[in-house]
């Protein structure tokens, strides 16, 4: 249950403000089809978060107890990181004749491919050797935080606070993400 609540709240707090949203604001406003927007969210976010818990589980079992956690560490720092970055809108995909639904699921899939929230996704698996919660918390995540943004549009991002969000879960994530390091390796 662990691995399904991290994974949860941390991939939600990381989509938070990020590309993701500002794309799916795009898209949702664009062409105007919620429910084939969502359906593409779910999807990318299914796939993401699938393939992140298979790696999590191949990779697990090779690693020792202490290097599970320093992985899981590094994950949680790599993210937090990314709440400090300014978040650059992504490319539109206006050049994009698929529809609405494949737009949105190949568009997702590939902007969040390597992303934060995937990253820990695949350390909570590997860490937790529960690959299949972790995913299905991760792509929850994910999905609760870009399913509003369709159906809200652009009022759901100017009433949100993103920079104080951000720079909030970021520096939780970077202080949680340093302790977990350091009792990783036997400094703490």
């Amino acid at each position: 249950m662990d691995a399904l609540l991290l994974a949860l709240l941390g991939c939600l707090l990381g989509e938070i403000g990020d590309k993701s949203q500002w794309l799916v604001l795009a898209l949702a406003t664009r062409h105007d089809r919620n429910g084939a927007v969502i359906a593409g969210i779910i999807m990318a976010a299914v796939a993401n978060a699938a393939i992140s818990a298979i790696g999590g589980a191949w990779i697990g079992p090779m690693l020792g107890a202490d290097a599970r956690l320093l992985f899981l560490a590094l994950a949680i720092l790599f993210l937090g990181v990314g709440l400090f970055w300014r978040v650059a809108p992504p490319d539109t995909l206006d050049g994009w004749r698929t529809g609405a639904f494949l737009t949105t699921a190949l568009g997702l899939f590939i902007l969040g491919f390597g992303d934060g929230p995937q990253f820990l996704i695949l350390g909570i698996a590997t860490r937790t050797g529960d690959p299949v919660l972790a995913g299905i918390g991760g792509a929850i995540g994910v999905i609760v935080a870009l399913v509003p943004v369709v159906l809200a549009r652009d009022r759901l991002l100017a009433v949100l606070p993103l920079r104080a969000i951000r720079w909030t879960g970021g520096a939780l994530l970077l202080v949680s993400g340093v302790v977990m390091g350091l009792s990783a390796t036997g400094l703490l």
